[in-house]
């Protein structure tokens, strides 16, 4: 197993349900991996669209049979004596609380939010290449709020300045919203390895936080 391959089975997100079957957060592999180990919580598998339940050491076991007849199935970690694949989803055994229904207000569900999109020009760009603007200026006492901070490229925040859009004769592509529903989420469903989600999140998808 290479060093790519094995670096992209810990950037997994697996997501997280508690003893009711309710979706509550998505988590990093590593994490998941360690409530498993710990037997706090146990793997739950899409089969033939149906679902079945394993604890750490069944899950080793299966992997190990996928690993020889389904390889490419899975997103795979290796340990020294064995490979072991990335579950989709586990189940909390002792977590009953019930998720919580606000999206958080944070960088990376804002760049969601905008779908990467600077909100003056219309253009996608990397995140790495995006900025947060106040559409009011904090120096005008614009607050941190969600539907105050939009994504903006480099060039547009420039032009735009200490500015509102209007004195700045610029205008928004859309008018920027709290989200009723978590916005990764429908970024996540849209991969291939997370469509086994879908029936946790049809209900309750609003509620997932993320890690």
């Amino acid at each position: 197993m290479s060093a790519a391959e094995y670096q992209s089975g810990l950037d997994c997100n697996v997501l997280v349900l508690n003893k009711h079957y309710m979706a509550i957060r998505i988590v990093g592999a590593k994490r998941a991996f360690s409530l498993l180990f710990r037997d706090l919580a146990e793997v739950v598998s899409l089969e033939e669209d149906r679902y079945s339940n394993y604890d750490f050491q069944s899950w080793c076991e299966v992997s190990q049979f996928r690993r020889n007849f389904e390889p490419d199935g899975h997103d795979w970690v290796s340990t020294v004596n064995f490979h072991i694949a990335v579950p989709r989803i586990i189940r909390l055994l002792f977590f009953d609380r019930l998720p919580r229904n606000e999206v958080k207000f944070n960088r990376r569900n804002i760049f969601a939010r905008d779908k990467n999109k600077c909100q003056y020009c219309g253009k996608r760009f990397p995140t790495s290449e995006l900025s947060l603007d106040h559409i009011i200026p904090r120096s005008m006492e614009g607050k941190a709020v969600w539907e105050n901070i939009v994504c903006a490229c480099a060039a547009c925040n420039v032009k735009k300045g200490g500015q509102t859009p209007k004195h700045a004769g610029m205008k928004l592509i859309q008018k920027p919203i709290r989200p009723r529903h978590n916005p990764l989420v429908h970024v996540h469903l849209g991969h291939h390895r997370y469509r086994s989600w879908k029936q946790f999140l049809d209900h309750a998808y609003w509620s997932v936080e993320l890690k």
